[in-house]
């Protein structure tokens, strides 16, 4: 399938998800909150990892906070608060005591699915003869392990990379990822290579697995 139909198809995907939000801006909103749990964030800091204009941005926020899903937060511990303006920022977070968390959070784990299945999908139909997949680190809630897809096969790097620049872009961080050929992994598995035990070891999904390791 050519990779501009692949990429179509992506999108697609992603507005039919947008739509049932209520709006693109917030849907990715939600969607990076859900991925840093543990973090709060300041405007500019959302804007730059969104690509969204900042009106937009505090639009939304606006919205979130009164809905108790977002809340208003002081600054991180490592924030110099001396540093000019510092002072003034606001600092917004996941609101995991919110009544309406658990209900968002399985709405959200449901568009992640169907976003991420989109995602293999396009890599499947458009890298190459992709012989095992594997998705390990964000996707898999594995803070330790070195990367986050695990790619074997005869690759076709350039629309790898453009699947995969288009996919960030649109979940607002940068995906970790390795790829090798079939021959690679069988001579650094039998190298007992750290890095290759590693992801198997860890939590992972295995999306493509032709090689039945």
């Amino acid at each position: 399938m050519p990779l501009t139909h692949v990429c179509t198809q992506l999108k697609n995907a992603i507005r039919m998800l947008e739509h049932l939000f209520g709006s693109k801006t917030r849907y990715r909103l939600l969607r990076f909150f859900f991925h840093n749990t543990e973090k709060s964030f300041f405007v500019r800091e959302l804007t730059r990892a969104l690509d969204v204009q900042i009106n937009a941005i505090r639009r939304e926020l606006e919205l979130l906070v009164k809905s108790t899903l977002v809340e208003e937060t002081d600054a991180p511990g490592h924030v110099d608060q001396t540093k000019a303006g510092a002072s003034l920022r606001k600092y917004y977070r996941l609101n995991l005591g919110s009544l309406m968390y658990p209900e968002m959070q399985a709405l959200l784990m449901k568009a992640q699915l169907l976003d991420e299945q989109v995602f293999v999908d396009s890599i499947r139909e458009s890298c190459g003869d992709i012989k095992l997949l594997l998705l390990t680190g964000r996707f898999a809630g594995e803070k330790d392990v070195q990367t986050d897809m695990l790619i074997v096969g005869d690759i076709k790097s350039r629309n790898l990379e453009k699947v995969i620049a288009s996919y960030e872009k649109d979940i607002g961080f940068s995906i970790r990822y390795t790829t090798l050929t079939v021959d690679e992994l069988y001579e650094r598995r039998h190298m007992m290579d750290k890095f290759i035990y590693s992801i198997f070891e860890a939590k992972h999904m295995r999306v493509v697995d032709e090689l039945d390791l």
